[in-house]
């Protein structure tokens, strides 16, 4: 009644922004990520038998407060599941990027617990039911169950059971692909992905087109990545970041997650392209953007990152699958 999952982050290439239902998290619209690899976070759960309370320990210290209750939901989940007497459970979890930076800690965190829950209370792998359970935690923790390039399907269920990640190439789809990460800021978001989602859905006039666009921009991604297209994939990532970004920027009050250092390394990369560097930004709800490159621009376009205000860059490529052990 014990195990050890490890998972990636993700980074959406067509962003997730705004729920439709907030207790089951289903999003408004479909959205398509690129695993992480080799970040990743660990998590442990022992079901421990007996009452008592839930322990849970993230990245050395005890959690309390809204972060442990998403948690301890998450393993009621698992416990309702199932006619075994799990008891309460022991949870330790670690990772090796900094949380709340805009880095999808969340997903990677989640998507882990998922997979060790179920797998510590006896049910067998199943990458469906382990991304409904992730979702639960954190919509993008759906997408994070699955390596490579996955599909958070919208879904038309009311009760969720059909918005789920979906893999649609395996990492070893496109092994000269690289993501750089460059670290402008290791500071927690002042306002949560979860807080701006609600905000920007119930006071930006601009949702109900993000919205639509979004879901349409899936679709059109996709032949891209079949082909390792990297000009038109990055022209996609970026113009879906930007708009994802202009919605939050509409919201009231206005939310602002990119800091100069940021801004400076987004302008960089048309200036680089034009230079015949090929490099395309995307950027999730912080202020640390990832540039999307070959590998052989990946060595100029780490130097860049660090001209530019990139007190460290994380170069990854497309991560694997989460695996128990």
């Amino acid at each position: 009644m014990k195990a050890t999952a490890t998972a990636h982050p993700n980074i959406a290439l067509v962003k997730y922004w705004g729920k439709r239902d907030e207790r089951l998290i289903l999003p408004h619209q479909s959205s398509l990520s690129v695993t992480l690899g080799p970040l990743s976070v660990t998590t442990t759960v022992e079901f421990l038998g007996g009452d008592g309370h839930d322990e849970v320990t993230i990245n050395g210290k005890v959690a309390a407060g809204s972060e442990r209750a998403r948690v301890v939901e998450l393993l009621g989940l698992v416990r309702s599941q199932t006619k075994r007497r799990l008891g309460r459970a022991k949870m330790v979890s670690k990772g090796d990027f900094p949380a709340a930076a805009g880095l999808a800690s969340s997903a990677a965190a989640f998507a882990a617990l998922a997979v060790a829950a179920r797998t510590a209370a006896g049910f067998a792998r199943d990458t469906q039911a382990e991304s409904i359970l992730a979702r639960r935690g954190s919509g993008s923790a759906s997408r994070s169950v699955q390596g490579g390039f996955v599909r958070w399907n919208r879904g038309t269920r009311a009760d969720g059971r059909d918005s789920f990640g979906e893999q649609l190439f395996a990492a070893s789809h496109w092994p000269e692909l690289r993501l750089l990460v460059g670290m402008v800021s290791r500071e927690e978001k002042e306002v949560k992905s979860r807080d701006g989602m609600r905000t920007t859905v119930e006071t930006s006039p601009y949702y109900p087109a993000w919205a639509k666009d979004a879901e349409a921009e899936v679709a059109n991604l996709i032949p891209f990545i079949r082909r390792r297209d990297l000009e038109a994939v990055g022209a996609i990532a970026e113009k879906n970041a930007w708009r994802m970004h202009s919605t939050a920027f509409a919201a009231d009050p206005p939310l602002c997650y990119l800091k100069p250092a940021t801004l400076a390394v987004i302008q960089t990369c048309a200036e680089l392209r034009k230079k015949g560097v090929g490099v395309w930004f995307t950027l999730d709800a912080g202020p640390n953007p990832v540039l999307l490159t070959s590998k052989t621009d990946e060595a100029k376009v780490a130097k860049v990152l660090q001209q530019h205000g990139a007190r460290e860059v994380v170069r990854c490529r497309p991560g694997g699958d989460a695996e128990v052990g």
